[in-house]
């Protein structure tokens, strides 16, 4: 795990699914995702990444993830905007202020990334201004679990 550190990102056009489910079907979703993409002829510009909206307490989290209520919103960024159909949306998506965190490993073990990055931001006086993003930087098909890189942004003002 990395220090916190603040970051401006930019506004992206994304293309991206937004469904109810459990966060293990994170890899599904994208895999969906992707080959809407391949289909379409978008140019991906970017890692995948998802929106995390589930930000009460990790009860609450853990709770709609185990019922498959949670919200699954996985998106790629696009160099230009396509058609999108009833189950992928083509958008722009907000950029700003953010506070980033690098987590290293399994993403089941990314709980002490997510405590330290709201730790900083009470520390800090900042507010969460809207849903996470976890930036999948590398392939966990492809690289060991205590390899993986999770970036993990949370909107800050």
């Amino acid at each position: 795990m990395s220090d916190v550190m603040v970051v401006e990102m930019p506004v992206l056009t994304v293309a991206g699914i937004k469904r109810r489910g459990s966060f293990s079907d994170i890899p599904f979703v994208l895999n969906e995702l992707i080959g809407f993409v391949m289909e379409n002829g978008a140019d991906v510009v970017g890692p995948p990444f998802a929106l995390m909206h589930e930000t009460g307490s990790t009860e609450d989290v853990e709770k709609a993830d185990r019922e498959g209520t949670a919200t699954i919103d996985v998106n790629l960024p696009i160099a230009r905007p396509v058609a999108g159909n009833d189950t992928v949306k083509v958008y722009r998506l907000q950029g700003g202020r953010m506070a980033r965190i690098l987590h290293t490993g399994p993403y089941d073990e990314s709980e002490s990334a997510y405590e330290a990055l709201f730790q900083w931001v009470e520390e800090n006086g900042k507010q969460v201004t809207g849903p996470l993003r976890e930036v999948y930087l590398n392939d966990p098909w492809i690289v060991e679990p205590e390899e993986i890189l999770t970036e993990i942004y949370v909107p800050i003002s």
